[in-house]
């Protein structure tokens, strides 16, 4: 095993160690002094909590490391199937001890935070990841999934005013609603027709065929097993946007409508 293939095993091993140190001690500690509520939940709900702390920790660390990558790594952009990989082993390496540490936990607290989603998504993803760590294929395609991570901060802030009693009514959940919608749209939904095109264009070509059949297959297998569930989560996401909105808005059309009757 060379050094730096060293290195990247020992980055996902700090990363899992540091993720669930996050969720252990430091969430709890950090929550405790910036919300007082936490206090008030249930250890069901302090179990979530925690896990959707570390997930917004995580998505941040990683999602500002690949527009880094996107926009300055030219290496990874001009050849996206055999591009040099070493920045994106790094951010990946990050994201694998992060998944590997959230599918532990999802495991251990099954009856507060398991779900069959999140674990076919965990799967599918190492499935994926396994050839970029382990191959170096395929950089750019793995880099650019991790502009899905941009969501997560406002999906589990959602949670979070949910579970602090705020009413789905208030102006903090709904700016934070529609800001949910937007990004989440704009990170998972809308660009795909990117994604695609990119694939599809190297479809064929001479770098498309030098790839392993294991490659190819968790390239494509994983990249629409992904799409799938994002399309099931936009349209959600969109549906609980649109009664929140509608919700809010009732109001206002039925006291226009009771000052024409006075």
């Amino acid at each position: 095993m060379g050094f730096f293939n060293q290195l990247i095993l020992v980055i996902s091993v700090a990363s899992f160690i540091t993720f669930q140190v996050l969720f252990h001690c430091l969430s709890s500690w950090v929550s405790t002094h910036v919300s007082p509520g936490f206090k008030k939940l249930s250890e069901k709900q302090k179990i979530e909590w925690n896990s959707r702390t570390v997930s917004t920790f995580h998505a941040l660390v990683v999602g500002i490391f690949c527009l880094y990558i996107l926009h300055f790594d030219d290496a990874v952009n001009e050849d996206p199937v055999w591009g040099d990989p070493t920045l994106v082993k790094l951010n990946v390496a990050i994201t694998t001890g992060y998944l590997i540490s959230d599918l532990l936990l999802i495991f251990y607290h099954w009856k507060a935070i398991g779900d069959r989603f999140f674990v076919v998504h965990h799967l599918a993803a190492l499935y994926a990841y396994y050839y970029v760590l382990g191959q170096g294929l395929l950089p750019y395609f793995a880099n650019f999934r991790l502009l899905a991570e941009f969501s997560t901060p406002c999906v589990n802030q959602r949670w979070f005013f949910e579970v602090l009693g705020y009413p789905k009514s208030s102006k903090p959940n709904i700016a934070n609603g529609v800001m949910m919608s937007v990004i989440f749209f704009l990170v998972r939904i809308a660009v795909l027709p990117i994604y695609y095109e990119r694939m599809f264009s190297i479809y064929g070509t001479e770098a498309f065929y030098r790839l392993p059949f294991g490659g190819r297959s968790a390239w494509m297998c994983s990249s629409i097993c992904l799409d799938v569930m994002n399309v099931m989560w936009m349209h959600k996401i969109a549906r609980g946007c649109y009664r929140v909105l509608l919700y809010r808005r009732k109001p206002e059309v039925d006291t226009q409508e009771n000052s024409k009757i006075d």
